[in-house]
This record gives C-alpha cells, sequence and structure tokens, in this order.
C-alpha cells in the first residue's frame, strides 16, 4: 500500500473516531423571583434573569444579583460534579462515548423587597460610625 493512501485512511479513521466521541455540555441557568435582575456570576456580567450560561468547571459560585426596588442578592452556591464527571469516568464520558451529555443545573433565588431603613435604625448606624471615629 503506498505510504499516500495509508495516510489519507488513517486520517479518514482518524476523523471517523473523532466525529463519534461524546461530549459533556455544562448549562447553568439563574433565575430570580421576580425576574429581570441583572445577574453577575464571579463578579462578570452575564445577563438578565432568567439567563442561561455554559460553564466549564465545578465549585463555588460567587452570585450576585440586582433589581431596582429590591435589596441586592449576594451568596454563593456550589455546583457539585455529577459521578459521570468524576475520574475515572470522565474520560468515558468526554472521550469514548458517542453520546452528548447535557448537564443542566437550575438556581431560582428570591429577591426582598428594598425596605428603607427606620429612624430608630439610622440613629443606631450613626452613633456606631461616631463611636469607630472617636
Amino acid at each position: 500500500m503506498p505510504k499516500c493512501r495509508f495516510l489519507t485512511l488513517t486520517s479518514l479513521a482518524l476523523a471517523a473516531v473523532a466525529s463519534l466521541c461524546g461530549c459533556v455540555e455544562r448549562r447553568l441557568t439563574i433565575n430570580t423571583r421576580p425576574q429581570g435582575a441583572l445577574v453577575l456570576l464571579n463578579d462578570e456580567e452575564i445577563g438578565r434573569s432568567p439567563v442561561t450560561v455554559t460553564f466549564n468547571w465545578y465549585g463555588d459560585y460567587a452570585v450576585r444579583a440586582t433589581r431596582e426596588g429590591f435589596q441586592t442578592l449576594n451568596t454563593h452556591r456550589e455546583l457539585k460534579a455529577p459521578w459521570y464527571d468524576q475520574f475515572p469516568f470522565d474520560f468515558f464520558a468526554q472521550i469514548v462515548s458517542p453520546a452528548r451529555t447535557v448537564d443542566s443545573y437550575e438556581w431560582t433565588f428570591d429577591l426582598e423587597p428594598l425596605r428603607p431603613p427606620t429612624r430608630a435604625e439610622l440613629i443606631k448606624k450613626s452613633q456606631k460610625l461616631k463611636e469607630q471615629l472617636e
């Protein structure tokens, strides 16, 4: 068999195998009640809720949601990897398996209405500040 033909067949075989390889698509949807809050994920603006983003790693995520007339929400949530995305199963899920896996998560946060401080709360806060300055 000529060398050129062997390389062509090898290239076709590799392309066929690569097209059969599976992949894992990871998606996170963040929703708020009420909807329409501006959402930041790890200090990066991702849009207004409900918003869906792709992600590459599992772990702790900082979430911030703001909407006019509501208190700003600052919190953390953890995304835990499913069993098939941990060693050694991840090799089969991402490389060997011909199936495409979609790993979807949804977080919903309730926003509290903005409540103006009472006169007593303002006085107490100002007294604490005064004590800190002295």
